[in-house]
């Protein structure tokens, strides 16, 4: 069985950055940091006309792009935005809407762009550029583009004095009518570093996706790359597949990235990814998602809230090399937490959002129960050896996204050295495809001592519950010896029992623990007559949250 390898790295989790998440004029949420959308300007992508650009030979072009700018020292940027955009809050900068009326290929084709105004955390421009009928083309700024709307409004005149070349856009969203043929919805947004979004047909946004991770969680502090140019092609006008290619620059990296992104049911994105180190890499994190956890079923705190439940994301599930499920629970840590499982060409790995019942939230505005999962499926490149990283950091409020994950491979990336990875990013909902077995569907821990106890143990020793639902476990008769698989690094297990519960489709593995003072990691799946009937529940049990 995998195992997941505790790091103990020693950080001061006040140290860390940890991501803001603000209402964007879409009406999900943002997550990229104050200094996350840094450039330097960029020329067009070739300096004669041309009128024969595919999208594969644009891709090519760009990819050299970031191979050349790799070999160069890197160009902190300057912003040109004037103190007034740079300095709005986040309600001023929310009240700028884009008029749908000036998208990208209105009522043209089933797709269409719309972009985000300059300002607030998004103070240095993003090129962009569409290739059209083998032609590129520039995108310039047009605040008649925008509505200045509430307290914005005093700064319609103001933008109005600027010269459009200072100012360009922050960012991008993409429109299809994926839920009713009448209303274009917004599927993706890329807005801020190298952030963006998915959602499916009646999802809202939630957890974010990166293009690329660089030191995550150590003690020199992340670095946040990002994408400086985009270049959309022009999809045909029924088309259900756009592609979008972008150049992503960071002190340490460049990159080039291809993103097919075909609407649907689920939004599924191919992305091909192709690195260039500029210096040597201290931690590379490849297809990383960043998501948040407040509290859920598995929390000891007392959080003065009215929900339940608040959180963007439930769980971390895996799909080995070798087949096997795994299925982490996320929690609100006391203090920073970092875990790796160790694989070889990992098969799958996603941020779940599992439970879909709204009266586990009772949030009617935040709606978590239709909040994205996202999924990776590694296709080919430099995966190779390396481990799913999981990054769990304390937070106090929902704006803060605190959870990040992302594959890390063993081999160094040096400088000058190139990467190349494939992958398939889709929005899922409860499950993904292929996973048959049954699913931990719920846990909950307490203190283990008994009802009138004279002397009662210490509240360090928990009883836990798991509760398994799904593929083999539906009918099967509770006479079943079914059995429960248990591994746990530290501590002593004692009374472990398997029963099924009264709904008939439900087994319970229940276990006290004795932590020994000491974090203990613990890994639980249930079998029958030596076939394995579940995925693997995994969690890090930390008795520093009592």
């Amino acid at each position: 069985m995998n195992v997941w390898h505790y790091l103990a790295l020693g950080l001061a989790c006040a140290g860390l950055p940890v991501a803001n998440a603000q209402e964007t004029p879409s009406g999900g949420t943002d997550s990229a940091p104050a200094r996350a959308a840094e450039q330097v300007p960029l020329s067009s992508p070739d300096p004669s006309p041309r009128e024969d650009w595919t999208p594969q030979a644009l891709f090519e072009h760009v990819v050299e792009r970031a191979r050349k700018l790799a070999d160069g020292d890197y160009q902190a940027p300057q912003s040109r935005l004037p103190a007034f955009l740079k300095e709005l809050d986040h309600n001023t900068y929310s009240d700028i809407r884009f008029r749908p009326e000036h998208a990208l290929w209105r009522d043209d084709r089933l797709f269409e762009v719309q972009f985000f105004h300059p300002g607030f955390l998004y103070d240095n421009p993003v090129e962009m550029h569409v290739l059209k009928g083998g032609r590129i083309e520039d995108l310039a700024f047009d605040p008649g583009m925008f509505e200045y709307r509430g307290e914005s409004a005093a700064l319609k005149e103001k933008v109005e004095k600027i010269d459009p070349a200072k100012l360009g856009f922050a960012g991008l969203r993409l429109h299809y009518p994926v839920n009713t043929p009448d209303y274009k919805d917004e599927i993706a947004v890329f807005l801020g570093a190298s952030y963006f979004r998915l959602v499916g047909r009646g999802q809202r946004y939630g957890l974010s996706a990166r293009g690329l991770a660089v030191d995550t969680a150590t003690q020199g502090g992340e670095e946040y790359p990002t994408f400086r140019a985009f270049w959309l092609v022009r999809p045909e006008p029924n088309a259900s597949t756009m592609t979008l290619l972008a150049l992503l620059d960071s002190p340490s990296v460049t990159g080039a990235y291809r993103f097919d992104v075909h609407a649907g049911r689920q939004t599924v994105v191919d992305v091909d990814a192709r690195l260039f180190a500029r210096q040597d890499v201290g931690k590379l994190g490849v297809a990383p998602l960043t998501s948040m956890f407040l509290h859920g079923e598995n929390s000891l705190e007392d959080f003065d809230d009215y929900r339940p439940e608040a959180h963007d994301s439930d769980g971390l599930l895996m799909n080995t090399s070798s087949g096997q499920w795994i299925r982490r629970p996320l929690s609100n840590p006391p203090s920073l937490n970092v875990t790796q499982l160790r694989d070889t060409n990992p098969r799958g790995f996603g941020l779940m959002q599992q439970d879909r019942d709204f009266e586990h939230y009772l949030d009617l505005d935040a709606a978590y129960q239709r909040r994205p999962s996202l999924w990776v499926d590694p296709l080919e490149g430099d995966w190779g050896e390396g481990g799913v990283e999981l990054v769990q950091i304390p937070t106090e409020r929902t704006i803060h996204d605190n959870i990040i994950s992302y594959w890390v491979p063993d081999t160094p990336f040096k400088a000058g050295q190139t990467r190349h990875y494939r992958y398939r990013l889709a929005t899922r909902d409860a499950t993904v495809p292929g996973e048959t077995l049954g699913r931990a569907i719920r846990m909950r821990n307490g203190w283990a001592a008994d009802p009138g106890q004279a002397e009662p143990p210490p509240h360090t020793l928990r009883r836990f519950i798991v509760d398994f639902r799904g593929g083999e476990l539906d009918g099967l008769d509770a006479s079943q010896p079914v059995q429960a698989d248990l591994n746990v690094s530290q501590g002593k297990v004692s009374d472990l029992r398997v029963r099924p519960l009264p709904d008939g489709d439900t087994w319970r593995a229940a276990f006290t623990l004795d932590p020994q003072d000491a974090s203990a990691d613990m890994q639980l799946s249930l079998t029958l007559r030596g076939q394995r009937l579940t995925e693997t529940w995994s969690y890090l049990w930390n008795p520093d949250v009592l």
